[in-house]
């Protein structure tokens, strides 16, 4: 059985793309607040996992980073352009319109932990797989974690 597993295959549906990252801890579970402590892998629980291979897609995507706040790291890129194809140019030109990142992601990727959520059975399968929250239902869940957080700091 596997309920505590280092790393899983996560899917980011909004981009078709899939990546094997590490898995950082349970944040969240429906279920039962005993698997949040103890960190416990189940179907359906909500955990957060690191975004590095996420945002290295992302930036060999669209290149172009995946956070505004990086004006630093930008300008370097900008010194030294990378020779180009013409239709490797007319293709990232192309993507460039169409990449757009959701703000509530875009301050995970600063923080360089993405919420997600496990859709495979660890337990029985041996492997934690899922997918990036994104959109009404990674508000649904900060929602959630942050009126937990609240009534456990009263208590």
């Amino acid at each position: 059985r596997a309920l505590r597993l280092e790393s899983g295959n996560f899917a980011w549906g909004s981009e078709h793309t899939t990546k094997k990252t590490r898995i950082i801890g349970v944040v969240y579970n429906a279920s039962n607040n005993e698997l949040v402590r103890t960190n416990t892998l189940v179907k359906s629980a909500i955990i957060q996992v690191d975004a590095t291979p996420f945002r290295q897609w992302y930036e060999s995507h669209y290149a172009q980073p995946v956070t505004k706040k990086g004006k630093s790291q930008a300008t370097d890129a900008l010194a030294e352009p990378k020779k180009l194809s013409n239709h490797v140019q007319r293709t990232l030109d192309e993507r460039k319109k169409d990449a757009k990142i959701d703000p509530l992601l875009e301050s995970q990727f600063a923080a360089g932990r993405l919420y997600a959520a496990i859709s495979s059975r660890p337990g029985q399968s041996g492997r934690a797989d899922g997918y990036i929250l994104e959109g009404k239902e990674l508000e649904f869940y900060l929602r959630k974690i942050r009126t937990g957080k609240q009534k456990h700091a009263h208590a």
